[in-house]
């Protein structure tokens, strides 16, 4: 029995399965990735893909006509992947006449996510959307919120011990499995497909974090024998740019010969561009994960930052008020729909904006870029 996430992290191995011969390198492989999605579910799921999930104009009206309401429990709000996520979950509601009575942000703490959800249930709220902090501290005031009749729908990660169509209704996530495949590819690329890398993960028992780890360092160790992963450290946060600027500056300190390090998200990666600036390494590469506006403005500029898989949290956001109204209708959900990854480079930067937020760069980005 093979595991499936480890048979398809490497797109070479998917090649062959599929169309005969491996793929020829990373380029190849890259552009593959949004093809398909890698992820499995939190619970082992077969992906479906999030254009399956629509409503027709008599199901928003339907809707429309209940006058129902939703909040949004963030994690973790300071960064563009989670606004943009709060502005298609807005957007969707707004259209499908859902308003939305609570926008929260617990600062990755869980005690604070679980004081959030009991201030909202007080409102008594249709729908809650949101992405548990810690699967296990959170799992006692989501079930609480499950048994009064408020649908639940997660992004990314899901409670310890809940069933979807049972104690919620659907988990949007990005292909984030087919993120980490994809910064992988990208080192790669631009390290010639040889030298000596770092990683600096997520160390929490977070289910898409862990999924982009799993993911690099396999695509890494499968497809690149010549690249050596010397040095691993785990950051656990709040500060997650400064934890990540020490552990990236312990890793340069403990191995001058160091090509490239790879951070969890973009934030993190913020940090390890501080440290590569500390040391004077202008020739470190960095690849990550999210498209935030300053790992944007450093790829646009040619700095540090060579590339990195995208999500798509806008679309993700819609595609979860679109399984909310799934839930008002008794209507049946997948139980786990996820969005394909998106390998971005400075060549492919402005375009893949717009994709990921439903809106054009940034003055920033753009003036970056010119």
């Amino acid at each position: 029995m093979f595991d499936r996430r480890t048979l398809l992290g490497s797109v070479a191995a998917l090649a062959v399965l599929v169309a005969g011969p491996a793929l020829a390198g990373p380029k190849e492989a890259l552009a593959a990735l949004q093809e398909s999605v890698l992820s499995l579910g939190p619970n082992g799921e077969e992906p479906a893909p999030a254009s399956s999930v629509t409503l027709s104009d008599a199901e928003m009206a339907q809707i429309r006509e209940m006058g129902a309401t939703a909040a949004i429990v963030m994690h973790y709000g300071g960064n563009d992947w989670s606004q943009a996520q709060i502005n298609g979950l807005q957007t969707q509601f707004a259209a499908m006449g859902i308003e939305v009575i609570a926008v929260t942000d617990a600062g990755f703490r869980a005690e604070k996510q679980v004081a959030d959800i009991e201030t909202i249930m007080a409102q008594s709220p249709d729908i809650i959307v949101s992405i548990p902090t810690d699967p296990v501290a959170t799992a006692s005031a989501f079930r609480a919120a499950s048994a009064a009749g408020v649908h639940l729908v997660f992004m990314d990660n899901v409670p310890s011990g809940f069933v979807a169509g049972t104690d919620y209704v659907a988990s949007v996530s990005a292909d984030n499995y087919g993120n980490g495949v994809a910064a992988a590819h990208l080192m790669a690329e631009a390290l010639g497909e040889e030298g000596q890398i770092g990683l600096v993960y997520h160390a929490a028992d977070f289910f898409v974090t862990r999924q982009r780890y799993d993911a690099f360092k396999s695509t890494i160790e499968t497809d690149y024998p010549n690249i050596e992963i010397v040095a691993e450290q785990g950051i656990g946060g709040p500060d997650f740019s400064g934890d990540a600027d020490r552990a990236a500056g312990a890793m340069l300190t403990s191995n001058p010969g160091l090509d490239g390090i790879w951070a969890v998200w973009d934030v993190p990666a913020e940090g390890v561009i501080a440290a590569a600036r500390a040391a004077g390494r202008d020739d470190l590469v960095i690849t990550t994960i999210d498209l935030g506006e300053n790992v944007a403005i450093n790829m646009a500029q040619g700095g540090f930052v060579y590339g990195l898989g995208a999500q798509r949290p806008f679309d993700q956001g819609v595609t979860e008020a679109l399984l909310a109204g799934y839930a008002l209708l008794g209507k049946e959900a997948p139980a786990f729909v996820a969005l394909p990854a998106l390998p971005v480079t400075r060549e492919t930067l402005l375009e893949a904006w717009q994709t990921v937020y439903s809106a054009p760069a940034t003055d920033n980005v753009i003036n970056s870029i010119n």
